[in-house]
């Protein structure tokens, strides 16, 4: 798509970090970074830091386009912070979409814990419409109306419609949205739309996530075009999709952004490794909330079914694993063993070295280990954002871990012996989801080269490339905001779905094209 002549901002908006590649209408690329969260000197980063760019030039102020990654989405699903949901489904099924497909991923747990339900409350709409499209059971629309009433009264926004065979036959789903706008929902989500495909199970998880979160998104892209109305005249508006294809914030919902931003860094890192001339590659992209590894042999994997935070979702989004290792997950001595992550120190209070009182992290480790250095790190920490890490605060938190494990262990501690020990179970664990992506699917990871990129990839690199066998190691000059830039590389792209219920024949091929192209 050919854009005017203007400024143009590609944002990944991290959990920790924002990262900013901006093309001047010189067509030169600047690049930014700063925290996600600092409410004490911004309501929002992206939007700050796209003022700062401009204001220093202090040229023109035309922005042709903003492109960006969130992960507004994704944290609102694992802090379940999403609309209040109510499912609709057909009588006799409204256990359905708990008991899932029954698998067991822990077989010899006692304590089987389910998630817990991104709905509030489920509504048994009397109707049913056979396989075959025969009307069973009429929608009893006086008795719906009267049930979804009661859940707006009660606090209910958004409301997903799940109905049995309705991504063949979506008459009554049609109907059910009627009267929930009537009635005033701010989202309404049908199945029949969000995922078109045979699966009861999944067309009813894809469509709770999507009416959970698609308030969320819409909330965000209104902020931002908020922000944005004080820089610029109404400027283009895309957000990545999980599948790898930006979309106009108008069609971007929320069963799309779960991958949003390391979406993004999978499409830059191909586009730059192919200007290197590196045809297959694992990608390694360690932030500082988690670390993504992916893997590109020629063509872009994708697959139609995820599970996040024991959410399951069936969209196509981009083969990406995803681990709790980045540079703010938290060191700890618990139970007797040395522990990394799952929880992370986040943009506030961030790691030790952050000074604003946060805990020891895999940031922090190697900043007493002269991995990281302060005259080569940005000066944006302290209560006032300006001030640079603090090697003082580490190396005292890492004296006081010691000496509670000389306390606990005949064995002596020193810090950086300790430091090194926590960065090597860090590693392993960086290492193991790349061997899941490439071993464990019959490739040979040797054969890779390993693209690193993300805030904290370079400090780790050799060690998980070491632990691989790999040989080739890899990272651009923009390795630091490679999500970023891919969300300037990217194509606007749409991959729909539908299901076609036909016998294999010689005259099918017409049918088949008439309904996908």
């Amino acid at each position: 798509m050919t854009l005017p002549i203007g400024w143009q901002f590609w944002i990944d908006r991290g959990g920790t970090f924002t990262d900013v590649v901006a093309r001047t209408p010189a067509g030169r690329l600047r690049t930014f970074k700063l925290l996600s969260e600092n409410p004490g000197q911004y309501p929002d980063a992206a939007v700050h830091a796209m003022r700062c760019l401009l204001d220093e030039a202090g040229g023109s102020r035309d922005v042709a386009a903003v492109k960006m990654g969130t992960t507004v989405g994704t944290n609102a699903l694992l802090e379940r912070r999403g609309a209040t949901t109510v499912l609709v489904t057909t009588a006799g099924f409204a256990d359905a979409v708990r008991i899932g497909q029954q698998h067991r991923p822990d077989i010899f747990a006692l304590d089987i814990r389910l998630p817990d339900m991104l709905y509030t409350q489920v509504i048994e709409a009397s109707e049913r419409i056979s396989a075959q499209g025969e009307v069973l059971v009429p929608l009893d629309e006086q008795r719906l109306a009267a049930d979804l009433e009661a859940a707006r009264t009660a606090g209910a926004s958004s409301v997903a419609i799940v109905l049995l065979h309705a991504y063949r036959f979506p008459a009554h789903e049609q109907r059910c949205a009627a009267l929930a706008a009537e009635l005033g929902f701010s989202q309404i989500s049908v199945s029949h739309a969000v995922n078109p495909l045979p699966g009861f199970v999944r067309r009813g998880d894809t469509t709770l996530v999507d009416a959970y979160l698609s308030p969320v998104i819409r909330r965000y892209a209104a902020q931002l075009r908020s922000g944005l109305a004080e820089l610029a005249a109404d400027p283009p508006l895309f957000f990545m999709q999980s599948h790898g294809g930006l979309t106009a914030a108008e069609r971007f919902h929320g069963k799309d952004s779960l991958l949003s931003g390391p979406a993004g860094g999978v499409v830059g890192m191909v586009a730059a490794a192919r200007a290197a001339g590196l045809g297959k590659l694992i990608g390694f992209d360690m932030g500082g909330t988690s670390t993504d590894v992916s893997l590109f042999d020629g063509e872009f994997e994708r697959t139609e079914a995820a599970v996040v935070d024991g959410i399951r979702i069936g969209t196509p989004m981009l083969r990406i694993e995803t681990i709790a290792a980045g540079g703010g997950s938290v060191l700890r001595f618990a139970d007797g063993r040395l522990q990394v992550g799952p929880d992370s120190a986040g943009a506030i209070p961030g790691p030790a070295c952050y000074r604003n009182g946060g805990p020891l992290t895999v940031t922090d480790a190697n900043v007493l280990l002269g991995r990281i250095q302060p005259d080569f790190f940005p000066q944006v920490f302290g209560p006032q954002g300006a001030e640079p890490i603090d090697v003082e605060c580490v190396r005292g938190h890492f004296d006081a871990l010691c000496a509670e494990l000389n306390r606990a262990s005949a064995q002596p501690f020193e810090p950086d012996r300790l430091a090194l020990d926590f960065l090597t179970i860090a590693v392993e664990r960086m290492a193991q989801a790349i061997r899941y992506i490439s071993v464990g699917r019959g490739h040979d990871a040797t054969e890779f080269s390993l693209c690193c990129f993300g805030g904290a990839a370079g400090q780790h690199a050799c060690q998980v490339a070491d632990a691989l066998g790999i040989r080739t190691v890899w990272l651009h000059p923009l390795a630091g905001v490679l999500s970023a830039y891919g969300m300037g590389v990217a194509d606007v792209g749409v991959l729909e779905q539908c299901s076609v219920e036909r016998a294999l024949e010689r005259d099918i091929g017409d049918e088949m094209e008439a309904a996908f192209l």
